[in-house]
Parts: structure tokens; sequence; C-alpha cells
């Protein structure tokens, strides 16, 4: 079992949720700000710890061995988790996935695996695992999931030419990726990215940003 950290939406009655990912050594804390930074009121946010410690923090999986170990042991937890927002009462069609680095990775696993379809999937800075393989093991409804994707045009630790190939491959499956680009190195890029973050769920839920 994951552990979680809740925001609660400042309209009481919203079923609108973001489950947010982090990145390697970092913790649901490390996104504590981001509820503020988007100003969407009807937003419940789920902060959510990996299940590996790592240095202080937790990760997803072992980036120097063996990543795909670590990938099929949290992708199911997470998958798990994401059906227990659904039955804790916060519906999959208004149900946001965020990740940031190790998160992005985690949630393209889940854009392309989960069976279930989701109101958006917000990649940060991330890559996806093996995606001639994912692409061979797509749910049912992975061509209806709506993916935004943006990435650092000087991002020291992961090279934007390998992801640009990654989502073109992708977008060749049928994958309806919206894909950004950031003057940034491996980070956000403020309220330039935030932005683009906020219209991307706003338009898919369906009401106003403030």
């Amino acid at each position: 079992m994951l552990q979680t950290s809740f925001v609660p939406a400042q309209e009481k009655e919203s079923r609108h949720l973001m489950v947010v990912l982090h990145g390697l050594g970092d913790s649901a804390e490390g996104f504590r700000w981001l509820p503020d930074s988007l100003h969407l009121p009807w937003m419940n946010y789920l902060l959510v710890n990996a299940p590996d410690e790592y240095h202080g923090g937790f990760s997803w999986y072992d980036i120097y061995d063996n990543p795909q170990e670590g990938i099929e042991r949290s992708r199911p937890l997470l998958f798990v988790l994401l059906d227990e927002q659904r039955r804790a009462g916060f519906p999959a069609e208004q149900t946001f996935l965020f990740g940031f680095s190790q998160g992005c990775l985690m949630t393209l696993e889940a854009a392309l695996r989960f069976p279930n379809r989701l109101a958006g999937f917000i990649g940060i800075s991330g890559y996806a695992h093996e995606p001639e393989q994912a692409v061979r093991e797509l749910s049912a409804v992975a061509s209806q999931q709506e993916i935004l994707m943006t990435h650092g045009l000087s991002d020291p630790l992961i090279p934007i030419e390998k992801v640009r190939a990654q989502v073109q491959l992708l977008q060749k499956a049928c994958l309806r990726i919206d894909w950004r680009e950031f003057a940034k190195a491996h980070t956000i890029a403020g309220e330039e990215e935030i932005s683009v973050i906020r219209q991307f769920v706003c338009d898919r839920a369906r009401v106003r940003s403030t």
C-alpha cells in the first residue's frame, strides 16, 4: 500500500482529483506547493510517496541495476491506488494523474496500461520505459487517454532528444500526446509551465481556472 497525503479542495463538494507522483529521492511533501500554484479551488489532491526508501526520500524503481523489477512492482500498487480513489467517490473520468521525473514514467505506465480512462495524464521531465514493448501491451482505452508531456531543452539528466523520439513513436501508435518543450533544466519552469498544465486540466475538467 502506498503512503499518501490528501489535500482537500476549497470547494467541498468537488469530486475532481489530481494524484501526484514525485521524482527520485523526493516525497509527497516535495509537491505540497502544487495546489497553491495551480489555483484550482475545485481540485482535490492526493500526494503519493513511492514505495522504496531512497536516501531520505523515496523511489519508484532502481535507476541503476534493474529498473524493470521496480516498475513492475510499483505499477500494480499505483493501479490499486487509482481504483481505491474511484471507490472513495472520485470518478475516474474526473481524476488526473500528475508525475515528475520518475513519477512521469509511472504516469506514462498508467496512461498506456491502466484499464480505465482518466480525465488526463500530466508527465513532467520524464521518459517512457521500453515504449516499443508498451505499444504492444496497450490497454483497450490507451488510445482514448489524453496526455500532456513537458520537457526541458537543457535537461542534464534526461536528454530531450531521447524523449522526443519516444513521443514520436507513441504518437504513431495513435496515442494522444500533447508535447511541450520549455527552456528549462530538470525542473518545472514556473508559471510559464504551470499555466500550460492548468489549461490542460481545465479544458478536460470543463471548468474555468481562477
